[in-house]
């Protein structure tokens, strides 16, 4: 299966990658991981990104693509992808490349929530520095407050989940991403989960809408 997520900052489409993971096998592709995977390798790509960013340009849509496509060539058995497309261009140009490959898009699971929830949740996701698993302090806290669970290491805040930065991040969300809802309901993709429901139940609800949708493609 081929999946992409798509909500508002603080959705908790990371979390539920990491579920829809573990049960369906599917690789999950995080675009700022990847990114980040190319500048500190320094491969051909990464440096042609990081010539834009030193301009203080935006890497552009035809070089992220590119990566995705290397990353799609390591996952053959299907992917869960969090954090593009961010644009309808994007969107068109990811679509472009599935089809080229004889592999479109199974499902788009959109994470709906109040904007005044997301911004006191993303105010209190706390992250492990030293390998980005995060934290919520009011829906997934760690054992021990501003303690990762795992590595015993102290969690930070990072400056972009501070509220008065996260109301930009939700404006930016609004005017940029929210008309690929338009996009993928026209093509019907769609699959709209409420992102306030407990983890369970928004995993139970991402699960049956698969299930269906990979079961209408072999019939």
């Amino acid at each position: 299966m081929r999946v992409v997520f798509l909500g508002p900052p603080g959705a908790g489409k990371g979390t539920q990658s990491r579920i829809l993971q573990e049960r369906f096998g599917l690789e999950q592709i995080s675009t700022g991981d990847m990114l980040r995977g190319h500048l500190s390798q320094g491969t051909p790509l990464g440096q042609e990104a990081q010539g834009y960013m030193q301009r203080g340009q935006l890497v552009p849509d035809e070089l992220v693509v590119e990566m995705i496509e290397h990353e799609l060539e390591r996952k053959p058995d299907g992917f869960v992808l969090d954090g593009f497309p961010r644009t309808v261009a994007q969107a068109r140009a990811f679509d472009d490349l599935l089809g080229r490959r004889g592999s479109p898009l199974d499902a788009v699971v959109l994470f709906s929530g109040d904007r005044k929830a997301l911004v006191a949740r993303l105010a209190a996701r706390w992250t492990n520095p030293r390998n980005g698993r995060t934290y919520n302090a009011l829906t997934n806290p760690p054992r021990v407050a501003g303690v990762d669970d795992e590595d015993g290491g102290a969690l930070i805040q990072r400056e972009d989940d501070r509220a008065e930065t996260v109301v930009k991040r939700l404006d930016v969300y609004d005017r940029q991403t929210r008309p690929l809802i338009e996009h993928y309901r026209k093509a019907g993709k769609l699959v709209e989960v409420d992102a306030f429901a407990s983890l369970e139940a928004v995993a139970e609800r991402i699960a049956a809408a698969l299930g269906r949708e990979h079961a209408a493609k072999r019939s």
